[in-house]
């Protein structure tokens, strides 16, 4: 029979003295990267640098906004090709549709802008 393999549980613990309110400060930040406090203050202690579920939420949000300016963008494209689909655009409905790709835009520097100084 071979040694059985070393684990986590096996090893040995590491005591930390907290107050109270460090302790909770501890938890929700282990909560807001997913973690459990364990995970993540081993990850923590060893240099890792922890990244919260915040920014994968983040994330999906600007693929949401990215599929918007594919969407405004495939009916410029079709406008601009004369599409018979787009026929009864008019100049109102391509300057909405021009307004609507800019403020998308806008949504997605700002969304881009808080994962950077979430950052800092």
């Amino acid at each position: 029979m071979g040694e059985a393999a070393t684990t986590r549980k096996s090893g040995t613990p590491i005591k930390v003295y907290c107050l109270p309110e460090e302790k909770a400060l501890i938890a929700a930040n282990a909560r807001s990267a997913g973690m459990s406090v364990a995970r993540f203050l081993r990850e923590v202690g060893q240099g890792y640098r922890v990244h919260g579920i915040v920014d994968y939420e983040r994330v999906r949000e600007l693929a949401r906004i990215n599929g918007d300016l594919g969407r405004l963008g495939g009916l410029l494209k079709l406008w601009l090709t004369d599409d018979r689909r787009t026929a009864h655009f008019g100049e109102a409905t391509i300057r909405a549709l021009l307004a609507r790709i800019e403020s998308t835009q806008d949504q997605m520097g700002a969304v881009m802008h808080a994962i950077v100084s979430h950052r800092r």
